[in-house]
């Protein structure tokens, strides 16, 4: 079962493209410590010769070199197909590094589902979800990008997935549109997905395609992409209270939304518009549960493990309400953009509560080295 794992690890974080050094620790964990030549006849039957012509090319390079040196470091021998293949990208990618611009790339990633945490040999189900995302998010392509929030929130969703089913969704900032995707998945009445840039909305909608959830060419305002998914085109300056109030969510959705502070009084306003003003009902967690933020750096409030479970529990199994509530993943890289965040909250009368302390999703991404659940927080805005 171990060898199992390991091996479904090293795929997963392969087709997720996760960074090299990522990917060979994985290869060493299937060898017990190192990549054995039938480590690498796996690796080159069920990663790379499964990648040539779909995978990104500088990406497979890159990994064939780390690969090639590691095993060689080890005086080990190596596959003549990983030499041989090497030297084909050694010949015909010698320009890679003068690639620039929004250079983008299939990835696929893969949520695994353990049927039963508890039994040593249980099986693994697993979602896989091909997105065409960029390699350059520091190069002005971040929507196209995907953030720790948004695995995050996707974790959140795949958890608790009674919390999502029959209900409406809409997410503001859905970038290549993962969100959208669980909600669908967990079987989300409708999940209307948004974005203020026509660019990024373009390619949103090629990742729905790809996952069968398009059902052709739409025009780039308000489109249907299947039976329970809608692109819309929304710049958060530019949305109209009636636009707005005619969506009639019952979970509004954001994943790293808070991160500029010339666009939060836009942000604030639309969540204020979509969020019910009057008293919410209580699903997730319970009043007394909720951390009352007053300082942006005091986390510290906690519930205990059956506060959580019961929250759970009424996610899954309470009524519908009419009054809609936000849910909100973040890494807060800065301070002072945070309390603005909360300020302009405050002045639009709604309340916040930290659900980092009281909910942790299920890991459902562990082969993912290079995400740090650690620094993301979960908030819940209702109305006061």
């Amino acid at each position: 079962m171990e060898k199992q794992i390991a091996s479904l690890h090293l795929v997963s974080a392969f087709l997720a493209m996760e960074p090299t050094d990522c990917v060979l620790s994985h290869a060493r964990s299937l060898g017990g410590g190192s990549v054995t030549v039938d480590v690498q006849r796996f690796v080159w039957d069920h990663c790379i010769s499964k990648a040539i012509g779909k995978c990104h090319a500088p990406y497979l390079k890159n990994f064939l070199k780390k690969l090639i040196l590691e095993i060689e470091s080890n005086h080990d021998d190596v596959l003549d197909e990983l030499y041989e293949l090497y030297t084909e990208f050694m010949i015909s990618l010698k320009d890679e590094n003068a690639v620039k611009g929004n250079v983008r790339a299939l990835k696929y990633i893969s949520f695994l589902f353990p049927d039963d945490a508890s039994c040593k040999d249980a099986m693994v189900r697993k979602l896989v979800v091909p997105l065409h995302c960029s390699l350059n998010m520091l190069e002005g392509d971040t929507g196209c990008s995907i953030w720790p929030a948004s695995l995050f929130l996707s974790e959140f969703i795949l958890s608790i997935p009674d919390m999502f089913s029959s209900k409406t969704c809409f997410e503001v900032g859905s970038g290549v549109g993962l969100v959208g995707i669980c909600l669908s998945h967990v079987k989300a009445s409708k999940a209307i997905l948004s974005d203020g840039d026509l660019s990024t909305l373009s390619n949103m909608k090629l990742n729905l395609k790809m996952n069968q959830l398009s059902t052709g060419d739409d025009e780039p305002e308000f489109s249907e992409c299947s039976d329970s998914v809608k692109c819309l085109h929304l710049p958060w300056e530019c949305a109209s209270e009636s636009e707005l109030q005619g969506l009639e969510p019952d979970i509004i959705l954001g994943a790293d939304v808070i991160y500029d502070p010339l666009c939060l009084p836009h942000l604030v306003r639309l969540l204020s518009i979509l969020v019910d003003k009057s008293e919410p009902s209580l699903r997730f967690p319970r009043a007394g549960c909720d951390s009352a933020i007053g300082n942006s750096h005091d986390y510290s409030n906690r519930c205990n493990s059956q506060d959580v479970e019961a929250a759970r529990d009424r996610a899954g199994n309470a009524s519908p309400t009419k009054h809609p509530i936000a849910y909100i993943s973040s890494v807060i890289r800065n301070a002072n953009t945070f309390d603005r965040f909360l300020a302009l909250v405050d002045k639009a009368n709604l309340t916040v509560a930290d659900l980092t302390g009281t909910f942790q999703p299920a890991s459902l991404l562990p082969y993912m080295q290079s995400y740090d659940r650690s620094s993301i927080r979960l908030f819940r805005l209702s109305s006061k």
